[in-house]
C-alpha cells in the first residue's frame, strides 16, 4: 500500500483516481497537486467523484 508520503515524493497521476479514504487532502479543501480550492463534482454510480478545474487531479469521495 502507498501511503501519503510516498505520493508526496511521486509525481501525481492526473489519469488516476485516489481514493480519498487513503489520501486525504494534505491541506483540507486544497488540491494536492495544484494546491487550488476550484472543483467540479460528480456522482456516478453511487461514487463522489471530485475534480480539481485547474489540473485535472480526482479523487474519490
Amino acid at each position: 500500500m502507498i501511503n501519503l508520503e510516498e505520493i508526496k515524493e511521486q509525481e501525481i497521476d492526473l489519469d488516476k483516481v485516489y481514493d480519498y479514504a487513503e489520501f486525504s487532502d494534505k491541506v483540507s479543501g486544497r488540491c494536492d497537486n495544484c494546491n487550488s480550492s476550484y472543483f467540479k463534482s460528480s456522482v456516478k454510480g453511487g461514487i463522489f467523484l471530485r475534480e480539481c478545474r485547474e489540473c485535472g487531479m480526482k479523487k474519490s469521495i
